[in-house]
């Protein structure tokens, strides 16, 4: 298996946004094709009681049999395999095909192995991914080696509720004591070319906080951030979209690698700036991401 090892190999994918819906809630499922999120969690897991798997199992296959969400990632969060609900989940998931299947709490690597030899021995096309999320302080510790586990690994979402109760930290505004954490899980993903998500933000009502909280998430590294709530999908997307003024200095670069005295050199000046062929990569990526955003208001 060959990891990626650059955050610049990978292709462009939009996961500013990424809403998790409870597979419970028929109601929240029949709403998600109206929203301007990158991604749908559905969630099987925490959000849906015992006695309610199998009815969530039943509305998803019925959803995804209606018909797919066009322009979103498709998610969907199982139960963990040791659970007596993990194998049925993974029926699930073989049978109705979402382009992700989200592993919570995980651990060690034998954790996504053991996903990704399941999806192999049934058949499950190479496109369909793993998510691992990373919530747990062996999670955290054990974040470099899990990110390096299978190819079908893409993406890893930080949940810090869980990683809060496990760790006695508490919840307090800019996350002060949890940033050493969260800045380990980004550098294990970016080491080996995943996404990396934030995590939720549980006061959806406090939208300056959650503003701030983005804003943090998109400095500290994050691709985007996990949500609970319509209404935090506009300030995500904004917060993790690509700057309009970054865009335009990113269109610049590529100009101005495109010139016929540029096309070897490695290293130009552009308005008194040096400019490497690192940043070209950049600005393709950028300015990727920007059109796959502009075509997707086109076809909404």
């Amino acid at each position: 298996m060959t990891a990626l090892t650059d955050i610049n190999s990978a292709p462009a994918r939009l996961r500013r946004s990424v809403l998790s819906v409870p597979a419970g809630n028929a109601r929240a499922l029949e709403k998600v094709h109206g929203l301007d999120c990158d991604a749908v969690i559905f969630d099987l897991e925490d959000s849906v009681a015992p006695e309610k798997k199998i009815e969530a199992r039943d509305n998803l296959r019925r959803l995804f049999r209606e018909g797919p969400l066009r322009n979103r990632e498709t998610i969907i969060r199982i139960n963990p395999l040791e659970t007596e609900f993990g194998r049925a989940d993974m029926d699930l998931v073989v049978e109705i095909s979402p382009e992700v299947v989200l592993v919570p709490k995980v651990e060690r690597v034998s954790e996504v192995q053991a996903i990704a030899d399941i999806l192999s021995e049934t058949g499950a096309p190479d496109e369909l991914a793993i998510w691992a999320m990373i919530e747990t302080p062996k999670g955290v510790l054990n974040a470099a080696a899990i990110a390096g586990a299978d190819e079908r690994l893409r993406c890893f979402v930080v949940g810090l509720n869980d990683l809060r109760k496990g760790t006695g930290v508490l919840s307090q505004p800019g996350r002060a004591y949890l940033v050493p954490w969260l800045m380990q899980v980004v550098l294990a993903g970016r080491a080996y070319g995943i996404d990396v998500i934030d995590s939720v933000f549980n006061d959806f009502k406090d939208a300056e906080a959650f503003d701030a909280e983005c804003a943090q998430g998109c400095a500290m590294g994050f691709s985007g951030k996990m949500l609970i709530h319509p209404a935090q999908i506009e300030p995500a997307n904004r917060h993790f979209g690509p700057d309009p003024r970054a865009v335009e200095e990113a269109e610049a670069v590529i100009a101005a690698f495109a010139r016929p005295e540029s096309q070897h050199l490695n290293v130009i000046n552009l308005n008194g700036k040096m400019v490497e062929r690192l940043h070209l990569a950049e600005a393709e990526k950028l300015v990727a991401r920007t059109r796959i955003i502009a075509e997707r208001k086109k076809l909404s």
